[in-house]
Order: C-alpha cells, then sequence, then structure tokens
C-alpha cells in the first residue's frame, strides 16, 4: 500500500534525524555540556524512541492485522504511552529552564543545578513508568483482554480514566508551558529594550552577551514548543470528540500527526542552533573520531 510505504519512509527520516540528535549530544564538545542540554538530550531521547518503536507499531497497527501476539501489544502500547507523556514532560521541564533563566537569572545557577535537572530528568521517565503501569495493571496481567478477535491491538480505559489522563498529560501540561512561555516573552521584550537603550556601555557588555544568548534560546525551545502544540492538539480534540465523530483515515491522519512532532525538533535545533550544525558536520566528516574533537570550539 502506498500509505504503508509513505509512512515507513518518515519512520526511518525520523529516526535518522533523531538518532543524528542524540549522537550529537552524546560526542560533541564538552562546551555543550550545560544543564538545558541535559533536558535536550532527554527530549532527543524520547524523540528517537517514537521514531524506534512507536511509529512502526503504530503503522502496523492502521495498516494490516496485528500478528505479533497479545503480550506483544500490551507492551507496545504501554511503552508509546510512556514514551509519548515523556515527551510532554520533557517540553515542560524546559519551559521551566527557560523561565528561570530568563526571568530570574541572577539565582538561575543556584536554583538549577546539574543535580536538580538530572533528578527532574529521572522523575519524568520514572513518573510516567508508574503512571502507565496504574493503567495497564489490568491488561498486564491479562493481555488481550479488549481484543474481540486475533489480529486486534485494542486499549480500552473507562471515561473517568480518559478525562484523568487527558488532565494529566495534555491540558496541565499545555498550560504549565503556555502561562511560562507568556512570561518569558513579556521579560523578553523588556530585556530587548533595555539591551538596544544600553547596548553602548562597556559594563553591561557581558550581561548583554548574556542576554542575548538566553533569549536566542528562549527562542528556539519557543519553536519546539509551539510544534508541540500545532502537533498535539489536534489529537487531543479528536479524542475529546470520541472516535465516532471522525472517520478512520482522519483519526490515523491526526494520529501520524502527533507522532511526526518528533521528527520537527532536530529540524529545529538545525535551524537555529549553528553548534547543531557544526557538530552534524563534525560527525558526517567523520572528525568526531580523531583525538581531542570533544575539546573542539563549537559555539
Amino acid at each position: 500500500m502506498v500509505t504503508t510505504d509513505v509512512t515507513d519512509q518518515e519512520t526511518f527520516r525520523d529516526i535518522e534525524h533523531n538518532l543524528l540528535v542524540n549522537v550529537t549530544f552524546l560526542f560533541s564538545s564538552r562546551q555543550l555540556h550545560t544543564n538545558t542540554n541535559t533536558l535536550l538530550l532527554s527530549l532527543a531521547v524520547s524523540d528517537f524512541l517514537v521514531g524506534l518503536v512507536v511509529m512502526p507499531g503504530e503503522t502496523l497497527r492502521q495498516t494490516d492485522c496485528w500478528f505479533l501476539g497479545d503480550l506483544t501489544c500490551c507492551l507496545y502500547k504501554y511503552a508509546s504511552f510512556i514514551i509519548s507523556t515523556t515527551s510532554v514532560e520533557n517540553i515542560v521541564l524546559i519551559s521551566v529552564d527557560r523561565y528561570v533563566a530568563i526571568c530570574d537569572p541572577l539565582h538561575y545557577p543556584t536554583r538549577v543545578t546539574d543535580r536538580r535537572v538530572k533528578l527532574c530528568v529521572c522523575l519524568c521517565w520514572l513518573g510516567s513508568f508508574f503512571y502507565y503501569t496504574l493503567f495497564f495493571k489490568d491488561e498486564l496481567t491479562e493481555p488481550g483482554r479488549y481484543n474481540s478477535c486475533y489480529g486486534q491491538c485494542v486499549f480500552v480505559i473507562s471515561y473517568i480514566a480518559g478525562i484523568v489522563d487527558l488532565v494529566v498529560t495534555f491540558i496541565a501540561p499545555v498550560t504549565v508551558i503556555i502561562v511560562l512561555y507568556m512570561r518569558v516573552f513579556v521579560v523578553a521584550v523588556s530585556q530587548a529594550r533595555a539591551m538596544r537603550s544600553h547596548i553602548t556601555a562597556v559594563t553591561l557588555q557581558r550581561s548583554v552577551t548574556n542576554t542575548k544568548s538566553e533569549l536566542k534560546a528562549a527562542r528556539t525551545l519557543g519553536g519546539v514548543v509551539a510544534m508541540f502544540l500545532l502537533c498535539f492538539c489536534p489529537y487531543y480534540c479528536v479524542s475529546l470528540a470520541g472516535d465516532t465523530s471522525v472517520s478512520a483515515s482522519s483519526s490515523a491522519i491526526v494520529l501520524y500527526l502527533y507522532y511526526f512532532n518528533s521528527c520537527l525538533n532536530p529540524l529545529i535545533y538545525a535551524l537555529f542552533y549553528p553548534w547543531f550544525r557544526k557538530t552534524v558536520k563534525l560527525i558526517v566528516t567523520l572528525k568526531i573520531l580523531q583525538p581531542g574533537s570533544r575539546e573542539a570550539n563549537v559555539l
């Protein structure tokens, strides 16, 4: 089928792009080992897993009979929920990081420490794991309980559980993200005006440089958030409307758009971050294998 071929191509592109993001973060310059980039690494890992695990499984589930068995179906759905929710939580953490960096820069080094960032990332992944263990506890003990015939791979939750999941995984995170970025936008505008007014002051040159860097990071991560909202909102709108209000093809398109968000983040990094393009060049030309490459100046 044409749909399957196109989807497979998108899946492999997604895997390739996000693998490149992970390699870039893991093996590139030590200059990139910052708290913000630790959060971006966690986001990149979740994006990579979407391309490696979720999209191929969803392609099989949507276009063909599920022949991998009930247990594999259950584990696939379990993993896909965890990975997708962790991606959302990573974006929330990034928003908090940018909020503190822009709105309270003097306290940023003491509030956003390396240890706290790594702890938050671990809690992000573990929280999703335990949260969906509660949702899947019945099906994990009895795989295939909701399948009416062989070859199905479905997951059914109660109306109340669906509402709780909607609030926890979408409404609450989106509210936090929007509120924080509105605050960041207001502060960023005021700082930009202040920079234009005092740009000639020698004593402020270091502060101006740091502020410009923070504002640029905020704009880039703002692009990540914008794409997140663009891709996720249709899916949750359809979920709220119910399965009977839209066609099967429309539901599939909305679902793939939901997962396609993971393909867009690397493109945003490449578009806005010169260091990303430089590190990609180091990897493609195999210079990353040369001694001292981790100390290369990519900023």
